[in-house]
């Protein structure tokens, strides 16, 4: 089982930058393909950015590509979202999720941090 914490939320003007944390419990988190996802009202959920378990391998949504960077330090079983160059576009609840790296679907989902982007 994990459990995941996102934090770093916030109110930001375009052009600004913030950056999400998810924290995860466990002592596996090493061997989780972490991912973030977002979900803007009225809309479907929009994967955003993925990491493998080794950090080897990063993928994004062409939307955020060049603007947006995941990272992860496993020593601290964190998984992080850099955004820079917010649009107003970028606004959305913000979720990490879990999944083993050879599985199809993310298993395990954070509550989520809102973030608003004005302009």
């Amino acid at each position: 089982q994990v459990q995941l914490v996102e934090s770093g939320g916030g109110l930001v003007q375009a052009g600004g930058s913030l950056r999400l944390s998810c924290v995860a419990s466990g002592r596996t988190f090493g061997s989780y393909h972490m991912g973030w996802f977002r979900q803007a009202p009225g809309k479907e959920r929009q994967f955003v950015a993925s990491i493998s378990a080794s950090a080897g391998s990063t993928n994004y949504a062409d939307s955020v590509k060049g603007r947006f960077t995941i990272s992860r330090d496993n020593a601290k079983n964190t998984v992080y979202l850099q955004m820079n160059m917010l649009k107003p576009e970028d606004t959305a609840v913000y979720r990490c999720a879990a999944k083993k790296d050879d599985s199809s679907t993310y298993d395990y989902w954070g509550q989520g941090t809102q973030v608003t982007v004005s302009s």
